[in-house]
């Protein structure tokens, strides 16, 4: 288990800025399907910190009413990206676009979640791991990447390399999180985070560098 898992009794000052936000976003005015200009529609959704994909209106987000076909993730996801579209910015900072169709998107955290790790051979016979996301299996993958496992330490959550469409940095499922945090070794103790990896009996010394200007790209 992560040795980062525990309750914290949050400032004032970040509670009204979290409850600032939900307020607003609960009121946010939009009609699914709605038609701000000839021949365009929008669709608002939602991603929940397990990567699994709803209608933002959606009353109930669970397992039974999250979108679960393959090939519609991954038309989705293979076009999502940062809010330029001048519509919901703010509240919907992501977009997935379909010709005259916009998709727009708010995350939990962010809107890479990886989900599943998949052994592939490659062309020579060796054994590669990529790191799936969205539930979409082989259809959304980017090589898996140990060294770049990021754990912030007040959270206890797990990031990793995403394409730069996205952000550039996903979130790792947090049952997969779990599991890849029994490898990690915590050199200068646990309050610091993890300093290495231990993965197909290579260790690796994490890179704890590379998440930074990805995380403000994110969720700047």
């Amino acid at each position: 288990m992560f040795p980062f898992f525990r309750s914290h009794v949050l400032p004032t000052h970040v509670k009204k800025s979290v409850c600032a936000q939900i307020f607003k976003r609960h009121y946010v005015k939009y009609v699914q399907g709605q038609s701000p200009e000839p021949r365009v529609r929008e669709y608002f959704y939602y991603i929940d910190h397990q990567g699994m994909l709803f209608l933002d209106d959606a009353r109930m987000k669970n397992f039974t009413s999250c979108f679960k076909d393959k090939k519609f993730l991954a038309f989705f996801f293979k076009r999502l990206k940062k809010n330029n579209v001048g519509r919901y910015t703010e509240d919907f900072p992501y977009v997935s676009l379909c010709g005259p169709e916009r998709n727009f998107v708010r995350c939990d955290d962010l809107p890479i979640v990886f989900t599943k790790i998949v052994q592939r051979k490659n062309e020579i016979g060796e054994v590669e791991n990529w790191f799936s996301y969205a539930y979409a299996e082989e259809l959304l993958m980017v090589p898996f990447e140990p060294d770049k496992l990021y754990m912030h330490v007040e959270s206890g959550r797990v990031y990793h390399p995403a394409p730069e469409r996205a952000g550039g940095i996903g979130l790792v499922r947090s049952k997969i999180a779990i599991d890849l945090s029994s490898f990690f070794e915590f050199e200068k103790g646990e309050e610091n985070g993890p300093t290495h990896i231990s993965w197909n009996k290579k260790k690796y010394i994490l890179d704890n560098h590379w998440h930074k200007d990805k995380i403000l790209q994110a969720n700047g």
